[in-house]
């Protein structure tokens, strides 16, 4: 083996060289989007996903209860379902613990999950305990979908519309609120609040899905393209593009953003948050224009059209008031674990 290569550290090749790494030990038609898709009866596919949230890392006791804690993690699962077009069947919950941690906060933890799945009628199911020294909650999330409804990253072709299901950046900035209440002195008391609450409990867009089948049922059968946006608006399309063979162009000015941005960041600031702040759990969807106009009108509520795939590989952030250069997006302005 390479002295070299034998050497490396996780921090030297980061999240994503990580993950390439480790590709190559999966089937290579079942990795790649947010969830696998098992085929088991005629008609019906299986979709699992997990998510691992470490203590320090995804929550933390400045900004998250144990409720709150407990929520966003069955919320994050529920979201790469919903990336897929899949309905929850159930979760299982493996826990790493301290042994000196409070039950109660552990019981409290199973309440913010619970109270997030019963709206989704989505059920615990099973999983472990074991004894760790730092707080680690991984939850493997099982959905169903028909064959001809799996949305993928890697569909999207030349021309289609880009479509986000809602406002991005809201949770970032509540954030940084709950990390600096200083901030945001212009805010009023119900904007701050909302802010911090799409970070504390925010909401995985199942609720999309049957619009959006509707809208399509019309149309010829047609693979169906898309992920969330768990890790930011730019990495979404980023990682669409590259699944597929495509670029694209964004329009700056379509981004919808909360309204309280505009009285406390500025622009550049609050594009960043949009962009690269990740966490808001909006469905990022290429469609025909047709399609893409009639979900949009449908959803309403920061819904909207934010740029169309083009040839070639860039993802170009366009701005039509020429306030702003044009920028090429890249995964590495947005959170990578080891690179932080």
């Amino acid at each position: 083996m390479n002295s070299d290569l034998s050497s490396q550290q996780v921090k030297d090749i980061g999240e994503q060289g990580l993950l390439e790494r480790l590709q190559r030990f999966c089937p290579p038609e079942i990795i790649g989007d947010d969830a696998a898709v098992l085929e088991t009866a005629p008609g019906k596919s299986l979709v699992v996903t997990t998510d691992v949230l470490v203590d320090g890392v995804h929550f933390s006791n400045l900004t998250t209860s144990s409720e709150d804690a407990g929520w966003r993690a069955a919320a994050a699962n529920l979201s790469d379902l919903a990336a897929m077009g899949a309905s929850p069947l159930g979760i299982t919950v493996g826990l790493g613990l301290p042994g000196e941690l409070r039950v109660s906060w552990v019981e409290r933890l199973y309440q913010g999950m619970t109270e997030c799945l019963q709206k989704y009628n989505t059920p615990i199911v099973g999983g472990d305990v074991v004894r760790s020294p730092v707080t680690t909650l991984a939850i493997t999330a099982f959905g169903q979908v028909n064959p001809n409804q799996i949305i993928r990253r890697s569909a999207a072709v030349v021309g289609d519309a880009i479509v986000v299901t809602g406002v991005h950046g809201a949770s970032h900035a509540g954030l940084e609120l709950l990390l600096h209440p200083e901030l945001g002195q212009n805010l009023k008391d119900v904007e701050r609040t909302a802010l911090i609450h799409a970070h504390q409990r925010p909401q995985p867009r199942l609720d999309v899905l049957p619009i959006l089948w509707k809208i399509l049922a019309s149309q010829c059968p047609m693979p169906i393209t898309g992920m969330d946006s768990s890790d930011g608006l730019a990495d979404a399309i980023i990682q669409i593009c590259r699944a597929s063979g495509v670029g694209a162009v964004l329009e700056h000015r379509q981004i919808s953003m909360p309204a309280a941005f505009d009285h406390w960041l500025t622009e550049e600031q609050a594009l960043a948050y949009a962009l690269y702040g990740g966490e808001d759990f909006e469905l990022v969807l290429c469609l025909p224009q047709e399609s893409a106009l009639a979900l949009v009108q449908h959803l309403g509520q920061g819904a909207a059209i934010v740029g169309k795939i083009t040839p070639g590989s860039t993802v170009l952030l366009h701005d039509e008031q020429k306030k702003f250069p044009d920028q090429v997006l890249s995964l590495s302005q947005g959170f990578q674990h080891f690179s932080q």
